[in-house]
């Protein structure tokens, strides 16, 4: 498989990852990709982009600025939290027509290293339970493996409880 722009970006940093394909078209989901990979889902972090609608710190568009959600694949993002978290009043997904633009990635092949700009990035408490997690590598089909602490520091990540539990 040829480098993407997300791999490049860790070999760059000196951050060890492994990775890890299935073919894009038989997943869905977070949840297919975990079961393609054979990776329990609470490994596997979907990457979420969203956009504050209202609050301190707008500065992207009228609407209010971006962030970055990393949280396991078989949970559901709790918008309430990760806008408490960020500073924000509210917040949503960027719209599907939006994400490309937003973030240089496609619905299902969004990863948290290498988007067009680095935004405020937030991931899943339940990261710090594994060695590794799998985060997309910036194409449908194709996850890497790395420390969740490597993943933290390289977008100056914040860990935070994000999820509807």
């Amino acid at each position: 498989m040829e480098k993407t722009n997300a791999m490049r970006l860790l070999d760059a940093a000196g951050i060890g990852y492994t990775v890890k394909t299935y073919a894009a078209g038989d997943a869905r989901s977070g949840l297919d990709a975990a079961r393609l990979l054979g990776i329990p889902p609470e490994r596997v972090f979907k990457t979420l982009a969203l956009q504050a609608q209202s609050g301190g710190g707008a500065r992207e568009t009228g609407k209010g600025r971006y962030l970055v959600c990393c949280i396991p694949a078989a949970e559901a993002l709790d918008l309430k939290k990760a806008a408490r978290i960020a500073g924000e009043k509210k917040v949503d997904l960027i719209p599907q027509k939006d994400l490309l633009a937003v973030t240089g990635y496609v619905r299902g092949g969004c990863s948290p290293i290498g988007m067009k700009k680095p935004f405020p990035t937030y991931v899943d408490e339940s990261a710090e339970l594994w060695e590794t997690i799998a985060v997309s590598a910036g194409v449908r089909g194709c996850q890497m493996l790395l420390a969740g602490r490597d993943l933290l520091a390289y977008t100056s990540g914040v860990l935070a409880d994000l999820t509807e539990r």
